[in-house]
């Protein structure tokens, strides 16, 4: 039986390794009062002492509301207890050597592409996978996406919780509405569409909503909207 994904880790605030501290700050506020409750810190440029300072400006933050914060890469930082855990892909340990070195304690994401690393994201023990790129991206030029057929045909046949990533915006998180149940990603991860956005909030707030509407079938979701 599927584990079900960290209630946390629902919309995930993926930072744009632009490396600008007090924008991230502002940023994370936005999207906290929109209901996003895990960021994830990805600043490839960063130092370690750039991350730990990062780090103790933004756990206490995330944690005032319940939320969890996680380090692209950096496994040692999240033994450190400077974050609630990391997300791993092709560059890092192994999520097998990642869960190692956390320990059951410590949340750990793995970047998937496909089923067999699916596959071997859940057989390391990790908590969920990074299904990517869902829809075309500007961060990944020249890759084809999976778009969301396939996206949604993996993401039923793992056995994990799954969450999308790749151009996740609000005009694309409305094709989530009316996914079979299966087929729903477990949450989202967001960069550009977040960290770009005027109001953040109101943008968390929309991918939470559709995140919600998943699986609602149509005539449900008018009676729904109608109640409103």
């Amino acid at each position: 039986m599927r584990v079900e994904l960290d209630p946390r880790l629902r919309l995930i605030l993926v930072t744009d390794g632009r490396g600008d501290l007090g924008r991230i700050d502002e940023v994370v506020a936005g999207a906290m009062e929109g209901g996003c409750r895990c960021v994830q810190l990805r600043e490839p440029g960063w130092s370690a002492r750039r991350f730990e300072a990062a780090c103790a400006r933004l756990l206490p933050a995330l944690e005032r509301v319940g939320g969890a914060l996680l380090v692209n890469d950096r496994v040692d930082l999240a033994c450190a207890d400077l974050a609630h855990g990391a997300q791993v892909g092709h560059r890092s340990l192994t999520p097998a050597a990642a869960r190692e070195a956390l320990g059951v304690r410590g949340l750990l994401g793995y970047s998937a592409h496909d089923a067999r690393e699916l596959e071997e994201a859940a057989a390391a023990g990790c908590d969920f996978a990074v299904l990517a790129p869902i829809w075309q991206t500007a961060s990944k030029p020249g890759v084809t996406p999976l778009g969301v057929a396939a996206a949604g045909e993996l993401t039923a046949g793992a056995s994990l919780p799954v969450v999308w990533l790749g151009g996740v915006s609000v005009a694309h998180s409305a094709h989530l509405r009316g996914l079979p149940a299966g087929r729903c990603p477990a949450g989202l991860a967001a960069m550009g569409a977040l960290m770009a956005a005027a109001d953040p909030a109101e943008v968390a707030a929309a991918l939470l909503a559709d995140l919600d509407g998943c699986a609602l079938d149509p005539a449900r979701r008018g009676d729904d909207a109608a109640r409103t």
